[in-house]
């Protein structure tokens, strides 16, 4: 049984890149699953996804390109203000401009740096770096 869907799908991505493997599958996909991984790609941490139908709930084929540090998802999933986005940076990235987190905000699942262009808050659900 399964809790947290999108920490096994980071830390299925994060074992693949550090064994050197080309792609990786992780199941069951979701639709949270799916926009972090557009975030992913967005950023250039992955090359690219595809969604396979298989008549449950899906699987996502995820291309590496080897650009990928470290990532994990961040519990409790914090309320984040847009003040305090830099601080959850300090908190969970290595350097300042290096890596970026992953938050839900009612515009969808963003980057902290598209949070701060927009200007508003949110929860934090995940780093990548």
């Amino acid at each position: 049984m399964q809790h947290d869907p999108l920490n096994d799908a980071l830390i299925s991505i994060k074992n693949a890149e550090l064994s050197g493997k080309k792609e990786c599958v992780i199941k069951p996909a979701s639709k949270l699953i799916g926009r972090v991984l557009n975030i992913m790609r967005e950023y250039g941490y992955i090359a690219e996804f595809e969604f396979i139908n298989d008549g449950k709930a899906g699987i996502f084929l995820v291309k590496l390109n080897g650009n990928l540090n470290n990532c994990g998802v961040i519990k409790p999933r914090f309320s984040v203000k847009k003040d305090d986005i830099e601080r959850f940076e300090r908190r969970y990235l290595p350097a300042k401009n290096f890596g970026i987190l992953i938050m839900t905000t009612t515009k969808g699942v963003v980057s902290n740096t598209k949070a701060k262009e927009i200007g508003i808050g949110g929860r934090v659900l995940a780093y990548v770096y």
